[in-house]
């Protein structure tokens, strides 16, 4: 027996009246939160305006969800529609169920439609959420824990999760709590995306890119962890292929786009220009502009010196000559 394990609650659910409130729902709305805060600071600094993030958001964030429960149906069909299964469990989205690959594939989408209405460029959006995305994640997987799901191998660490539930052919005991590894793994993630974009201002999509490529090593390694059924392919689980993959994506993309398109985005914002919010880059560029002509000016006044001083010999010749 362990002397020291994370507990599992004993309910997922609370009922306030005859509305209930569940804690898998209650982390993705508070992820979601989050995410658009976090975005809205970082899309602000870079030169956009404030409301944006949260008006793409309303395009991403349905679009989003419809993915990551679309890819959790399809890829585990047989828990709807095989024999003895009520195919009307695949709306349950609160009772867990999304996958995040589904999720950012679909919320993509949204967010192209949303970002194409406001006349901003995708990438630019992309690169000022990716943060946000991670901690919003690191938020939505305690809602596994709320429900006692997708935990790993039996284990006797001191961090070990105790699962007590035995509903959906559960064996209750102690197990590696993966929730809570990808959790930590998508904070450390969100805090790289911010130190790297700082330290070499990353546009174009790269934060983005970096955010997916280094959330999907995380998941490579916590996949081989988890004990849930899933499909596999070649002895590996699907999702361990989709996250290699993925990795590969991103990595090239990283790549070719810095090649392509070096730099930051000047503009991220055109309307927040307009309305006299310069973006990020054009208050460097009237700085470095206004440093030149300001040393134009210092120039031209010293060759203005220069050429009244070689005059005034000239001038004294010539009122001699009229005087003699």
């Amino acid at each position: 027996m362990n002397l020291a394990y994370i507990p599992s609650p004993s309910h997922g659910v609370l009922y306030l009246g005859p509305i209930p409130l569940r804690g898998y729902a209650f982390c993705i709305i508070i992820g979601v939160f989050v995410a658009v805060w976090f975005g809205n600071k970082r899309w602000i600094a870079r030169g956009g305006q404030s409301g944006t993030v949260a008006d793409i958001a309303v395009w991403a964030v349905p679009f989003g969800l419809v993915g990551g429960r679309l890819y959790h149906v399809i890829t585990d069909y047989e828990l709807y529609f095989s024999e003895g299964r009520d195919w009307v469990d695949a709306f349950k989205v609160w009772e867990g169920g999304l996958g995040i690959w589904g999720a950012i594939a679909l919320g993509a989408l949204g967010a192209w439609i949303g970002a194409r209405r406001r006349g901003i460029p995708l990438p630019a959006y992309a690169d000022a959420v990716a943060p946000g995305i991670a901690f919003a994640q690191a938020l939505g997987r305690w809602g596994n824990w709320f429900n006692q799901e997708l935990y790993g191998h039996e284990t006797h660490v001191p961090w070990a999760l105790h699962i007590t539930s035995s509903e959906g052919g559960r064996v209750p005991g102690y197990y590696h709590p993966t929730f809570l590894y990808e959790s930590l793994w998508c904070i450390g993630v969100g805090l790289l995306v911010i130190w790297a974009d700082r330290r070499f201002k990353l546009g174009h999509g790269r934060a983005f890119a970096l955010y997916v490529a280094a959330y999907c090593v995380g998941r490579a390694w916590i996949e081989y962890l988890r004990v849930d059924d899933a499909h596999h392919i070649l002895g590996v689980r699907l999702n361990v292929w989709t996250a290699v993959i993925v990795f590969l994506l991103a990595v090239l993309y990283i790549v070719v786009s810095a090649k392509k398109r070096p730099g930051r985005e000047a503009v991220v914002e055109p309307a927040a220009v307009a309305s006299g919010g310069p973006a990020d880059g054009v208050c460097e560029s009237v700085s470095d502009g206004a440093a030149e002509g300001t040393e134009a000016v210092a120039e031209g006044e010293g060759r203005a010196e220069d050429a009244e001083d070689a005059g005034e010999p000239v001038k004294d010749e010539a009122e001699s000559a009229k005087k003699s």
